[in-house]
This record gives C-alpha cells, structure tokens and sequence, in this order.
C-alpha cells in the first residue's frame, strides 16, 4: 500500500505555503535576515509543535512567518515544497498564500507574490510540477484589511487563481467577508474557504450561500447536518480534507475516528492534502499513508481520491484529463 501511495500521481488542493516553513529552512532564512527566533535550536522549535487547538498552532505559524523578509525567501520556502511535490508524485499542486500576514509587517504585496511565482514557474520548467495560486484573507483581520488585500493583487491578477478564507474560524464567520468575495469574483477570481473545521455546519452554509465557494476547505462539520451534505453533493462541490492536520489541532482525536471514509460513503467529493506540513507531522504521502492505515481504505479508495484530487482542480479541463489518464493507467496496472 506505502509503495502504492507514492506512486500514485496525484494533486494536492489544501495547501499553505507558509505552513511549509520546515524547522531548517526557518533557522537558515531567519540567520540569513539576521532574525533571532524564540526557540535557540531545530530541536526546540520542533518540540514546540505540540498544539491543543487551532489557534496554539496559529500563534507559531506567524512566529515562524516573521522570519520572510525578501523576494528570495519567498523563493526559497516555495520551492523548497514544489521539490517535495516531485519526490511525491504530487503533479500539481494549489499554493494558498496569505499576503496580510507579511504586508501587515510592512513587507510589500510585490515581494510576497514574485518571490512564489518565480518558484511555482521554475518548478514547472524544472519538476515538471504545476501549481496555481490562491489568495487567502485572514478571518481575523477586518474585511476592510482584506478589500486593501485585494486592491494590491490587481496589478498580479494574471497570477492569482483564486481567493480563500483562513486564519482563525471561531467568531469569524463567512458572512464577515460577503462583501470582499463578491468583489473578488467580479475581478475574476475563484472563491474557495475554510469552512467547519471548527466552525459548525451554519459556517458551511454561510460559506455556500454568502461566499458561492466552489470548493470546501476541510468541511469536517458537514456531518452535523445532513441537508447540508446532500446541498453539498447537489451542488458538486469537494471538500479539501486534512486527516494529520486535524489530529494536531485535535479536530479529531484519533485517525481511526476520522470522517473521511463516511464522508465518501455518503457520496461527498473528499480529497486527502497536508494544510501545513512542516507543523503536523507530515507532507500529503504521510496523509495518504497513515489515513489509509487508521481507516482501511482499499487501492479503489485511494484511486477515488487522487482521481478528485484532479477533477476539482482548478486546472483547464485539457489538463485534468490528461492527468486523470495517467492515473487511471497506473491504476489499472497495479490494483
């Protein structure tokens, strides 16, 4: 099954670049800046990532997201990523970044977006990876702050996909940012959003309704609510699930009571992604091989998978097909 999982091409659609920042690369980029970090060794920094809920992790995600200062670090974290996606049969990938968490520290839009674009182009001439990119307002920041977000990116439409909704979710519902994400799909942008990874299903709903998203980020809580999942299978939409970033934030409290194989039971779209791997103990293979461990998911399972992660791409349906005819060949050669 391991040798299986790291064959199998596959997408990842549920992915924050900052939370890539493995504990070397930050100590490198952070001495190279002349930063001093809280933590005096690799080791300590690791040892800090042991987290009771969302916000613990938070508070060390923009810890570590301090230590990004130029153009090249952005490079750097970046591609350092796309290079892990190679090794892992991830053949495209959809990069969320989040510009207010280093523009709200005075570090220029431009920085931030050229700096990851230079990577994404690299990786495809390079890897033979292909990435998109996702604009991400913070949840905990004002819709005012997000609009001024907006404003910035229009100069780099060209190279922005699509925009999300992260950060903290408790007491920040969808329904703050209706505003913004109408702007966002006049200027053409794909709107996407967490959604019920803490939040309730009413936050699913908002985001369904009040936002129009396209794709669920985690979505966990659907299952408070079955008129929501047969909303959500009406409507098409996948749910970007993130099994070990759910068991760090003890969303879940063991793998083996994770939703995702009643989820597909019930006939929701699910894919399998990292969210934040350099904190929760693993990149998208790790997800794939421990999810499939914990709930006894067949080679079909994981076929399905791979397969959605594909389809509810945002990539060109030319793309999406030939990857999905890759896949299925090796499908039909090893199941």
């Amino acid at each position: 099954m391991q040798t299986f999982i790291e064959n199998l091409p596959k997408a990842e659609l549920h992915l924050h670049i900052e939370g890539t920042f493995e504990p070397e690369l930050l100590f490198e980029i952070a001495n190279r800046n002349n930063i001093s970090l809280k933590y005096p060794t690799v080791e300590a920094l690791k040892e800090a990532y042991s987290f009771d809920c969302l916000q613990d992790f938070l508070d060390i995600y923009y810890q570590g997201a301090g230590a990004l200062i130029t153009e090249q670090d952005f490079y750097d974290l970046t591609y350092s990523y796309l290079k892990k996606c190679a090794e892992q049969n991830v053949r495209h990938t959809e990069i969320m970044f989040d510009p207010q968490t280093h523009t709200e520290r005075g570090i220029a839009f431009s920085t931030v977006i050229k700096g990851i674009n230079r990577a994404v182009e690299a990786a495809q001439k390079n890897l033979n990876v292909s990435a998109l990119l996702i604009m991400s307002y913070l949840r905990h920041l004002s819709e005012e702050s997000a609009f001024q977000t907006l404003t910035s990116s229009l100069p780099y439409k060209h190279l922005i996909t699509a925009v999300g909704l992260d950060s903290s979710e408790k007491g920040n519902p969808p329904s703050k940012f209706q505003k913004v994400f109408k702007a966002s799909i006049d200027e053409g942008y794909i709107p996407v959003a967490h959604a019920g990874e803490e939040g309730d299903a009413d936050y699913i709903w908002e985001a369904l309704d009040l936002l129009q998203i396209k794709r669920i980020d985690h979505g966990n809580n659907c299952l408070q609510d079955e008129k929501l999942v047969q909303e959500i299978i009406k409507r098409d939409l996948a749910l970007t699930v993130c099994p070990l970033s759910n068991t760090a934030l003890q969303v879940v409290k063991d793998l083996k009571d994770h939703s995702l194989k009643k989820m597909m039971d019930l006939g929701l779209q699910t894919t399998i992604n990292s969210d934040d791997p350099a904190y929760f103990g693993g990149q998208v293979n790790q997800n794939y091989i421990d999810t499939q461990k914990a709930l006894n998911l067949t080679k079909e399972d994981l076929y399905q998978l791979a397969k959605n992660s594909f389809k509810y791409s945002f990539l060109p349906e030319v793309e999406k097909t030939k990857y999905i005819e890759e896949l299925a060949a090796y499908y039909l050669a090893n199941k």
